[in-house]
């Protein structure tokens, strides 16, 4: 099982290469996975059907009980086919439906098969976190899907809409696994099926919020306006995601949940309430609209109503009915939503208005259609018929709210026949005063798929018995009936018979009627959702500006001071409240007086800040600040966390500076006294809160301190530092998700000085016709010597050429080429010695990165370019590249991060020791590294280029050859 899944996303990869060599004949290739998985479904269809499973796990956290669990029963087979034998004939269609030159048909494939991967993922999984997580990825993969022509504003919209309606359904239903997880013990779902958790409130909350999320993906009302907008799509996405596969996924929870929280009293009001409401409402809409794809589509939000309805109605015989129309719907909606893309392709419209005698021109396309849509309004013998039949005999002999839930079904039916019988008279229909519409004829290729749709559920209405034992062996997990039901196409006549008669002349009466009805919805129509959402939204964002010009008024203190007020308060009435401070010892002020004098000192350095209004002095104030706190914690014994924090204050303040070359000299917003007199209280109040809280909450501590069980830790793995061993090995998650918060941040950051492309050059000299930056920043000094007089008899750097004579350094210079290698030397001792020693990788990084900022500052930005040639990312997604495939490595042990340590010999350096942990670390060391390159280069080298263009000393653009200018 796993074998197939993951063919599907490997081969999704490999699309473009496939597309770009093959062009439109790749899905031929592409649809091999699911061919292959529906093949191998097939096999095991006597195996589900006798209530056998196939199983497949990995214990992914054995501490945690965590894993990846797959399970191939009835309701997964049934499933499993429809998501992979659909979606094979979907790519095959595919093959005629595009042309080589579509635009982004790569990604399309890919993104086509992926979700194929997905789908099929998610319905086998047995465990509820793993069913959440493909859950999600077919919600990506359907946004990605519907937004596939991106030039236009509708698909935009439309697949945004999509996202945001189920990935909020899909978060509500998040938190309902974690909830039935918790109160059964265990998140496997067959395990929660056979005992499920008893009825309590809990239970409750959680059986609506995991309803949300299955309701909004199956577009059940109230969440029923993403799936007519989604038809913005192409068709073999409509075709698939919107009939067979997504849609399906909030009714196969249903279906897959209910045996065992049927019973819980708040499942059948939301299920069959709003199941019913949606069949009704949906059916309405189709009959007053004129794109074939739209009735079709509302057409499939009144189905998947009716699908809801059975799947949730939570006896035996409405389960083998929904099973058997769930079949059903696949076979005929899909294949309708495909002869609706080859009538749009052929005739070039699907205004119904518009088309006219198609029939007559196409009759094998007409043929797919009639036998489609006879199965779609359950006429006989069509699969749709036998489906329909089970559907009205299990409500008809349920309690109450089954027979007023079948009057209503029996509604939705008659519409379901009159939208039925508009979109073949649309399509195909000759119409008075309309000429008829020309086409180009229909390959067989392009008319094979829905054919096959069409003809399977020919076949299977006289052979649906078949079909009965795999349905069966689901519906058997419901308690049995006294004379339980079997699907066959005729069951003599009686009154589910005569309800389906009934259902079929209304529904054709509503046809006859069709322009009296047509008025009359349109005249008693309700605003539609979508524009409800629109106002919404447009509501919304209209409140965000207000609030956002209301509190954002370009005061980057008044935001300060308001943050600070607002934890003041919080703490304060915890602190007032729950008066924590009393039984705790009281605080130590200090352990040497050493501590308190550069306390002291710190504390006069930050309060200095207070009245400077000079950006520089503020800098270099707050600098000092950070350099105080690296002393106390070289005075309490803490070297690697006193090295961390004297790097990080270094590249900060240098940062700073880079960036006070475009800001004014003194701060610009007026500091008055009555404003300086409000600041220092509320900066002091905040500083002594959080300072009593840490106070209270180191007093608080009841438990052992977990220090000496690290340290012995550490020490029988053979090491001593304890601090980089929990960084790079007992806490590695957290360093893993912490360097690529950085890694983002630092990107998202300076990505807003790159305004047109982080790859451009920044080190062609013969584009400098005038003076650089540096020399460009600064006005010229009379009354020195100028030019050569003052420069270096020889160049000290590789760049020394592009520096003005007079703004060169000697010194400077020389000191920078003579510590840069040793510095870089000093950076990988740190990154190698971390086992025993202070060091790092992050530290590390950070040393090896002051080395290339002092190359710049030596010798400006061509220097840099000399010194670090390479792109900032490559270092960056190096890094992260090694420090996650190291934390996969560990899986070959059976878990993430699992650590291994390997001893060989070597014969000049003599025994040596490999570990996970310092590869780990090496990956932290090139993030780091590249993280730093990328703020210099952002923040020194592109506003260095910035000041000589405005200077008017960079030579004119010129083109790169990719489309861009050089800027």
């Amino acid at each position: 099982m796993i074998a197939l899944i993951v063919s599907h996303f490997v081969l999704a990869a490999c699309a473009g290469p496939l597309v770009r060599r093959l062009g439109r004949l790749a899905f031929l290739v592409l649809a091999l996975p699911p061919a292959v998985t529906t093949v191998w479904a097939g096999t095991r269809w006597a195996e589900a059907a006798s209530g056998r499973a196939d199983t497949w796990s990995w214990e992914w956290i054995r501490a945690y009980d965590a894993s990846v669990a797959l399970r191939l029963d009835a309701l997964a087979e049934l499933m499993v086919l429809l998501a992979a034998g659909v979606g094979t004939l979907v790519l095959l269609y595919c093959v005629s439906y595009f042309t080589d030159d579509s635009p982004q048909l790569a990604p399309f494939a890919g993104n086509l098969l992926a979700f194929a991967g997905a789908m099929t993922a998610l319905v086998l999984a047995d465990d509820l976190i793993t069913l959440y997580v493909f859950w999600e990825l077919t919600t990506v993969f359907s946004y990605l899907l519907i937004g596939h022509t991106s030039r236009r504003k509708q698909n935009r919209r439309s697949a945004l809409q999509a996202l945001t309606v189920t990935t909020l359904g899909g978060l509500a239903m998040l938190v309902g696994f974690l909830i039935i997880g918790q109160e059964a013990g265990t998140y496997r779902i067959s395990a929660i099926v056979a005992d499920p958790p008893g009825p309590t409130s809990a239970v409750s909350v959680a059986v609506v919020l995991v309803l949300c999320g299955a309701l909004s993906k199956s577009a059940i009302w109230p969440f029923s306006l993403w799936l007519p907008n989604a038809m913005a799509a192409p068709t073999p996405v409509s075709a698939y995601l919107h009939a067979a596969a997504m849609v399906k996924a909030g009714v196969y929870l249903v279906a897959r949940l209910a045996p065992a929280f049927a019973d819980v009293p708040v499942w059948r009001p939301v299920v069959l309430v709003l199941g019913g409401a949606t069949m009704l409402l949906g059916g309405w809409r189709a009959l007053r609209l004129n794109d074939l794809k739209l009735v079709l589509a509302y057409g499939t939000v009144s189905q998947l109503g009716f699908l809801v309805v059975l799947a949730g109605a939570g006896n035996r015989d409405a389960a083998l009915a929904a099973a058997a129309m769930i079949l059903a719907h696949a076979l005929f909606k899909a294949a309708l939503f495909l002869v609706t893309g080859i009538v749009d392709h052929t005739a070039g419209t699907r205004d119904l208005r518009r088309l006219s005698g198609l029939g007559r021109g196409r009759p094998q396309l007409l043929v797919v259609a009639v036998l489609a849509a006879a199965s779609m309004a359950a006429l006989p013998p069509l699969l749709g018929f036998a489906a329909k039949e089970a559907a009205f005999e299990a409500l008809l002999h349920g309690d109450t709210a089954d027979r007023w839930t079948l009057a209503v079904v029996v509604v939705g039916s008659a519409l379901t026949v009159a939208y039925t019988l508009r979109f073949l008279w649309g399509a195909f229909a000759r119409k008075p005063a309309i000429a008829d519409t020309p086409g180009h004829r229909v390959g067989a290729a392009f008319l094979a798929p829905p054919a096959v749709l069409a003809v399977a559920g020919l076949v299977l209405g006289p052979g649906v018995g078949w079909t009965d034992p795999l349905f069966a062996a689901y519906a058997d997990n419901f308690p049995a009936p006294a004379h339980p039901y079997h699907l066959a196409l005729w069951h003599g006549f009686g009154t589910a018979l005569l309800l389906s008669v009934l259902a079929w002349a209304a529904g054709a009466l509503l046809f006859a009627g069709r322009g009296r009805v047509t008025a009359f919805s349109r005249r008693v129509a309700w605003p539609t959702a979508d524009s409800v959402f629109g106002h919404l939204l447009l509501g919304l964002e209209r409140v965000a500006l207000q609030v956002t010009g209301f509190v954002q008024r370009g005061s980057l203190s008044g935001y300060l001071a308001i943050t600070l007020l607002v934890m003041l308060t919080g703490q304060l009435a915890v602190l007032v409240t729950d008066r924590p401070w009393e039984g705790a010892a009281a605080p130590r002020v200090w352990d040497t007086p050493l501590q308190g004098a550069l306390a002291l000192l710190t504390c006069a350095a930050a309060l200095s800040c207070l009245t400077v209004s000079r950006r520089m002095k503020a800098v270099v104030l707050a600098g000092l600040t950070g350099y105080g706190a690296a002393l106390l914690f070289v005075v309490q014994g803490a070297p690697d966390l006193a090295l961390t924090q004297f790097c990080v204050e270094t590249v900060s303040m240098i940062v700073f500076v880079l960036v006070l070359r475009r800001m004014p000299v003194r701060f610009e917003e007026p500091i008055g006294t009555w404003r300086r007199a409000l600041r220092i209280p509320v900066a002091l109040g905040a500083a002594a809160t959080v300072g009593v809280g840490v106070w209270v909450a180191g007093a608080a501590r009841t438990a052992e301190p977990a220090g000496a069980a690290m340290v012995q830790e550490v020490a029988d793995h053979g090491l001593k530092d304890v601090v980089a061993t929990i960084l790079v090995d007992l806490r590695a998650w957290d360093t893993l998700g912490e360097s690529a918060v950085l890694a983002a941040a630092a990107i998202g950051v300076t990505s807003l000085i790159y305004l047109h492309r982080r790859g451009e050059t920044a080190a062609d000299r013969e584009e400098l016709k005038g003076e650089t930056a540096w020399a460009l920043s600064t006005g010229r000094l009379t009354g020195l010597p100028q030019g050569d007089d003052t420069a270096p008899e020889r160049d000290w750097l590789a760049a020394g050429s592009t520096l003005a004579p007079e703004h060169r350094s000697v010194v400077f210079e020389v000191v920078a080429r003579l510590l840069f290698h040793p510095i870089l030397v000093l950076s990988l001792y740190l990154l190698f010695c971390a086992e025993n020693m202070p060091g790092g990788g992050f530290v590390a990084g950070l040393v090896a990165g002051l080395a290339l900022i002092t190359r710049y500052l030596a010798g400006g930005r061509f220097e840099l370019a000399e010194a670090a040639p390479l792109q900032p990312g490559l270092f960056t997604g190096l890094g992260l590249f090694v420090s996650t495939g190291v934390a996969l490595g560990g899986l070959a042990e059976g878990t993430v991060l699992h650590a291994w340590t390997y001893h060989g010999h070597l014969p000049l350096f003599g025994d040596y020791h490999l570990s996970t942990s310092v590869l780990f670390d090496f990956g932290v060391y090139l993030l780091v590294l590249g993280v730093v390159l990328d703020i210099v280069r952002a923040l020194g080298a592109k506003v260095d280029r910035q000041i000589e263009r405005a200077a008017g000393a960079l030579a004119p653009a010129t083109d790169t050859g990719r489309g861009e200018p050089n800027r």
